[in-house]
């Protein structure tokens, strides 16, 4: 089928932590025989910190952040039989959802793809014009990459017809165990833009946990962090394209994950960097939240921390052989059942349930 997919960004990861979700489940779709057209505006400086080209698998379309850009981008969605607006893009949001539904053709499926559903949520709850709220009736479903049946509760009672997670997972022939690399040497890495839902978190996880460990070395990469106070043991790289998320999953001894706030809340959420590390090889240690048994089974697949003394106890305790076999056991565990070709069968059966159905007025 023909797809129209509006996201932030196919082509960039700056500042866009989504940009790896979608190459890995548009990828794994494409692979399936769909043909895929993702729009992304020339917004944020983005395009001038380009990770890819443009993808043989994907019709790749960036046009200008104006509103005569807007309504030529927009005129597209007619020839799709499905068309897809994910939430964040960034510029012109509203108008890209209201949007599909006035060009997408009567029998297109209307979808909503969320990556931020719990942030999403929030808005919601304390927005009664807010613009997914007045969409809802008039899509046909709501992917989100994660939040299990909370999220999944939670849409469906603000009226949406159907609610499906479809998680972050692994693409094997992107992220892959890698020789180290020296630029990233260090007992404890954690890569993640600064982003105000997340820097208590950091603080407490991964700053507390350095200043526990003088004599231990840490490294943040990401946006944002430059002007933050941070132990001496810390050193803040900056933002790390990627393609140096192997490198950067494959030096440290340990990874780390730390979830933002809303996620953390309702669980069974994910980030991509979990399973870009388990891809690599690496030891992870995340932050708890409900549901991380589902994708990764803790103390021999994953270490778990409650708090930032508990990341120092994993990192003090951890020897070489461990957390090798750690990083392993996560590595086959993601092989066998998290794979983005997986996510695609999910994906798959679900449109094929909704192609049956009647349109939505």
């Amino acid at each position: 089928m023909k797809i129209a997919f509006y996201g932030s960004s196919l082509l960039s990861s700056y500042w866009n932590g989504a940009a790896t979700y979608y190459r890995g489940i548009l990828h794994a779709m494409a692979k399936r025989g769909h043909e895929i057209t993702f729009y992304e505006p020339d917004a944020f400086d983005r395009q001038q910190h380009r990770d890819i080209d443009p993808p043989e698998w994907c019709r790749s379309v960036v046009y200008a952040a104006t509103e005569d850009a807007l309504v030529g981008v927009l005129a597209e969605a007619g020839a799709a039989d499905i068309v897809v607006k994910a939430n964040g893009v960034g510029v012109f949001d509203r108008e890209l959802l209201e949007g599909i539904l006035h060009h997408a053709a009567p029998d297109a499926l209307k979808i909503y793809w969320d990556v931020d559903a719990a942030a999403t949520l929030d808005e919601m709850r304390g927005a009664p014009d807010h613009p997914v709220r007045a969409a809802l009736p008039h899509l046909d479903l709501v992917f989100t990459y994660g939040g299990g049946p909370p999220v999944i509760a939670a849409y469906e009672g603000f009226g949406a017809k159907q609610c499906v997670p479809i998680y972050n997972a692994l693409d094997p022939a992107t992220h892959y165990p890698v020789p180290p690399d020296p630029r990233f040497g260090c007992d404890l890495g954690f890569l993640a833009n600064r982003l105000p839902d997340r820097e208590a978190r950091v603080e407490e996880f991964f700053l507390k946990a350095a200043a526990l460990l003088p004599d231990r070395q840490f490294m943040i990469g990401g946006n944002g962090w430059h002007d933050k106070g941070m132990p001496a043991n810390v050193r803040a790289i900056g933002h790390v394209g990627t393609g140096s998320h192997n490198a950067f999953n494959c030096t440290p001894r340990t990874v780390l994950n730390v979830a933002r706030d809303s996620m953390a809340d309702i669980g069974f959420s994910p980030a991509t960097r979990v399973f870009e590390a388990a891809g690599a090889a690496a030891c992870l240690i995340t932050d708890a939240w409900e549901g991380i048994e589902q994708f990764l089974q803790p103390d021999s697949e994953v270490l778990v921390a409650r708090d930032g003394q508990d990341v120092a106890d994993h990192l003090a305790a951890l020897t070489q052989d461990r957390a090798h076999a750690i990083g392993q056991a996560a590595l086959t565990r993601v092989l066998s059942e998290h794979t983005y070709d997986r996510r695609a069968v999910e994906v798959d059966r679900v449109l094929d349930g909704l192609r049956q159905r009647e349109p939505v007025a």
